[in-house]
């Protein structure tokens, strides 16, 4: 019987997959596109509709259209509910020594839609954290975007580490994820890439503990911030994702993320900076 490994995957140490499935497969399949639309129409409605959002879900479960991803079996995992802030619902994460995500699948021309907002808050930062160093790289807050893209244009590398990820998990991976993050020590628009691939990047958009306690709101340009990050055009952004993770920390962190957006027009002119709101009582 012919061997189902892809050329590429066979002439890869054994070392290096394992190096692979501890990161690669965790970390690409944050937004990994598994399920296909074929109906036409709810393909459009897709692309058209607006990211379900927090606030319009009752307190406790999981929002609609937002779905659990374990990273890897072996690892504990982020505990994520719905709950009351205020008069608001919105979305509660625990992490203890843990790392998974939500994830919400889409098919946007980001292009057409290019403004991201969010807001979020975290309850301490997560002491011992360095996003820059593998084994420090935490965050208690994330917003992760995978896009599609003619993966031809990878490098050897890179395809083979897709190659094996895919044979792992199964799933197509995004051709590339961008991450909004909160670090502790880099400074805001620093950009950071993965230790073991260019096609994850991370993008600080909160740094210290200046707000810690606080909702602090963002808008970003996710064309403007991939070329940027990328240094070219983005295509279809396939995958919007939050992660709140402790695991190679082995620390404790308490987060909340409100709504996500993603809208064709900046709701305010020029405004790219965090704005800091009152936290609810």
């Amino acid at each position: 019987m012919k061997s189902v490994v892809p050329p590429s995957v066979r002439a890869v140490p054994s070392s290096l997959r394992l190096a692979v499935l501890a990161s690669i497969v965790a970390l690409l399949a944050a937004c990994a596109n598994t399920q296909k639309i074929h109906d036409p129409v709810a393909k459009q409605i897709r692309l058209d509709q607006a990211l379900a959002l927090f606030s319009t879900n009752p307190a406790g479960g999981l929002p609609n259209e937002w779905e659990p991803l374990v990273l890897m079996r072996k690892k504990k995992t982020t505990d994520y509910v719905l709950v009351k802030d205020g008069d608001k619902t919105v979305l509660r994460a625990y992490a203890d020594k843990a790392s998974s995500g939500l994830r919400h699948e889409v098919n946007i021309d980001p292009v057409k839609q290019p403004w991201l907002t969010w807001s979020w808050k975290t309850s301490a930062l997560i002491k011992t954290a360095d996003n820059r160093y593998r084994d420090t790289e935490d965050s208690p807050v994330r917003i992760v975007l995978a896009f599609d893209g003619d993966k031809n244009n990878l490098s050897f590398m890179d395809t083979i580490l897709f190659d094996t990820a895919k044979l792992v998990s199964g799933h197509e991976f995004p051709y590339a994820t961008l991450m909004y993050i909160w670090e502790n020590k880099a400074p805001k628009e620093t950009v950071i890439s993965n230790t073991r691939t260019g096609r994850i990047q991370m993008l600080v958009a909160e740094s210290g503990a200046a707000n810690v306690g606080k909702w602090v709101s963002y808008q970003r340009n996710i064309v403007d911030d991939y070329v940027k990050v990328y240094g070219e055009q983005p295509g279809r952004l396939i995958g919007v994702g939050v992660l709140t993770d402790t695991d190679n920390t082995e620390e404790k962190v308490e987060a909340w993320y409100g709504d996500i957006r993603l809208l064709r027009q900046a709701t305010v002119a020029a405004q790219t900076q965090a704005e800091v709101q009152p936290t609810a009582k």
